[in-house]
């Protein structure tokens, strides 16, 4: 008998609009800018984003652990105080058109603290990874949701089974999504047709559509994971077929860079005819 759903995902049901990092190809990835795109034109169920901690123990969202590839800023996110980090155009390297144009440059784009997001949209869902194995980092989020009251609408955890282990751990209650050596080692089983190992820590298989040219998930593998009592989210699908198929198949949810195609498809899908 599976254990009781985390009240994280009770009341949902497939298939959610999941926009990864806000809608990385529609505005600065994980900013305020995307995550309102994502929330206020597209209507996300869920919002996708990963965190790392400031210098000064602060909660951020950001997906590296440099400062380069989005910003104006250079070197290790993590030397810098918050402070620091908001002087920073987090808008400045983002390009709709493969560095033709910069739409966001000197618009004020800035790395959002993960509780400025919490409070900027307090009903909605959040699938956060937290980047970095370092010490603490668990516990300031923790520390962070349960000031915000936001447990119960935050699937958490970390590509590191490390992280995710000392997560699940310190918030044994809340919802969690599998690192990544355990979700190998259950979706390896699954589809070898083997029981797969039980661990009632990590309910959401957040996980790549595909492995090379194998699709790793099928109607068989969604039947299989929901008999376990598991959710599939699918990252990250930018192809309209392929949104297609999934929502046919019945997928738990789509994490995308499109949220825009994702809502155009989601709807068609539900017109009669």
């Amino acid at each position: 008998m599976s254990p009781p759903l985390p009240a994280f995902l009770q009341g949902l049901k497939p298939t959610l609009h999941i926009s990864h990092r806000g809608g990385a190809a529609l505005a600065p990835e994980n900013t305020l800018d995307a995550f309102r795109m994502a929330v206020e034109r597209y209507r996300t169920d869920m919002l996708e984003l990963d965190v790392h901690l400031t210098r000064d123990g602060e909660v951020v969202v950001a997906h590296d652990a440099t400062l380069e590839r989005c910003t104006d800023g250079t070197g290790p996110l993590a030397a810098l105080t918050l402070a620091e980090l908001r002087r920073l155009d987090a808008g400045f390297h983002f390009s709709p058109d493969e560095g033709r144009t910069f739409s966001f440059r000197g618009r004020g784009a800035r790395i959002p603290t993960l509780r400025e997001v919490l409070r900027a949209f307090p009903s909605l869902r959040l699938n956060v990874e937290l980047k970095p194995d370092v010490p603490g980092i668990e516990e300031a989020f923790a520390q962070l949701l349960k000031e915000e009251g936001a447990l119960e609408r935050v699937c958490m955890g970390s590509e590191q089974d490390s992280v995710g282990e000392r997560l699940a751990a310190r918030l044994p209650d809340a919802c969690h999504f599998y690192p990544r050596d355990a979700l190998a080692a259950f979706v390896i089983a699954l589809r070898a047709g083997e029981a797969p190992p039980e661990d009632s820590r990590f309910t959401v298989l957040d996980m790549p559509l595909y492995f090379g040219d194998i699709r790793l998930v099928d109607p068989d593998f969604l039947r299989a994971c929901a008999a376990r009592g598991k959710w599939v989210n699918v990252w990250t699908v930018d192809d309209a077929a392929e949104m297609d198929r999934l929502l046919q198949e019945g997928v738990g949810g789509i994490m995308t860079d499109r949220p825009d195609l994702l809502r155009q498809r989601m709807d068609a899908s539900t017109k009669p005819g």
